[in-house]
């Protein structure tokens, strides 16, 4: 009876393990507080929200806070890789913290999905970026639908103020390449740091260039100071943004000072407002609702949308990698991030995810629409 006691013991114990190890366990770092806070909140608010079986498997989500800080993210990130054994990373908030994310990922072999902007993160693609994909839009894409609309109006010049650090850098790369081959010239180019308090200085050298159009290049909150600062010293011309500052937060914290703001976002900002034929709407609607019924009417951001597409991306790999592996294995991992370098033809609501080899976004010119501030809110452009 004893021996039969266990055994049972034993088979018990051999089965809980093999059910642990079927769970898929996702680590997620994100910017919950710190400057990047607003953007990060709608992120934590849609992993709530993603799905909780793949596959037939229990998906765990561990989420972890860098509080807008890159070391933070690294140290989280290895946190969950050697503690959690996480099969999957997504993360971070912003650029800097996911391409310091980057060499954890590599090191260990686990997939990572960023939901940071900068095409630093994905491209060009080595050894490194191998293991990594991203879902927001490049800065290369967003870059090219305001070069397009300032050359429709007209622009010829333009002031450039972006954030002293990888996303500034990586936005003024790109910009700076598209304005020379559409000929608007960058009349002034200046910087500043999310945490500053004044921009007064930089802002007079932006005025002192006379240039057609200003087009600051950051995110979060933080970018509203050039732009108030701008209004206050008495610049009247049009602004320019990125998609970095498409959440209500931005507005509440700009103002009046943000009215005829033009900017790129993706089809999830604009939803309702997308013509019935777009082949977003319909994917950007369900995470609209979705994330309106937990959260308010409102509440929805594009920052949210990248938490949402990469539950999208795993929904669609997940079942291809465990033909191969069961999650908790180093086969696993590998498995999923092949799957994951071949979806295609994936609707989101950011975009259409078609990825390959030399290509971890795989985004077209579908995961974006220009708008305009009016009236305190998001209009689009037609």
């Amino acid at each position: 009876m004893k021996l039969r006691h266990t055994l049972l013991a034993a088979i018990g114990l051999a089965f809980a393990a093999t059910a642990a190890q079927a769970e898929i366990k996702v680590g997620v770092v994100l910017s919950a507080t710190g400057p990047a806070a607003s953007l990060g909140i709608p992120e934590r608010n849609t992993v709530s929200l993603l799905p909780t079986t793949i596959g037939g498997e229990t998906v765990r989500y561990i989420v972890l806070d860098d509080a807008s800080d890159t070391t933070t993210a690294v140290k989280n990130t290895r946190k969950l890789v050697a503690e959690d054994k996480v099969d999957v990373l997504i993360g971070s908030t912003t650029s800097p913290p996911s391409l310091a994310m980057v060499d954890v990922a590599a090191e260990t072999k686990t997939p990572m999905i960023s939901m940071a902007a900068s095409a630093r993160i994905v491209a060009p693609m080595d050894d490194k970026k191998y293991w990594v994909f991203k879902t927001p839009q490049n800065d290369r894409q967003m870059a090219s639908a305001i070069i397009e609309h300032m050359a429709a109006n007209n622009v010829k010049s333009v002031a450039f103020i972006g954030f002293a650090n990888a996303y500034g850098e990586g936005w003024y790369e790109q910009f700076k390449q598209l304005a020379d081959e559409a000929g608007i010239k960058i009349a002034a180019n200046e910087r500043f740091n999310p945490a500053d308090t004044s921009v007064t200085g930089q802002a007079l050298k932006l005025m002192s260039a006379k240039a057609d159009a200003v087009f600051i290049a950051g995110s979060g909150t933080p970018a509203a100071l050039p732009q108030k600062t701008l209004r206050e010293r008495g610049y009247k011309g049009p602004i320019y943004q990125t998609h970095g500052v498409a959440n209500n937060d931005f507005l509440r914290i700009c103002g009046k000072d943000c009215e005829g703001t033009l900017l790129p976002v993706g089809p999830v900002q604009m939803a309702r407002s997308l013509p019935d034929d777009n082949p977003v709407k319909a994917t950007a609607l369900a995470y609209v609702e979705k994330y309106e019924a937990a959260h308010g009417a409102g509440s929805v951001s594009s920052f949210g949308a990248y938490a949402w597409d990469a539950g999208v991306l795993l929904e669609a790999a997940v079942p291809e990698a465990l033909k191969t592996a069961k999650p908790g294995t180093a086969e696993f991992r590998a498995a999923l991030r092949d799957a994951l370098e071949n979806v295609k033809e994936v609707a989101g609501a950011t975009g259409i995810f078609t990825m390959s080899a030399d290509d971890h976004l795989g985004l077209d010119e579908r995961s974006r629409v220009m708008i305009e501030i009016r009236n305190g809110t998001w209009s689009l452009l037609k």
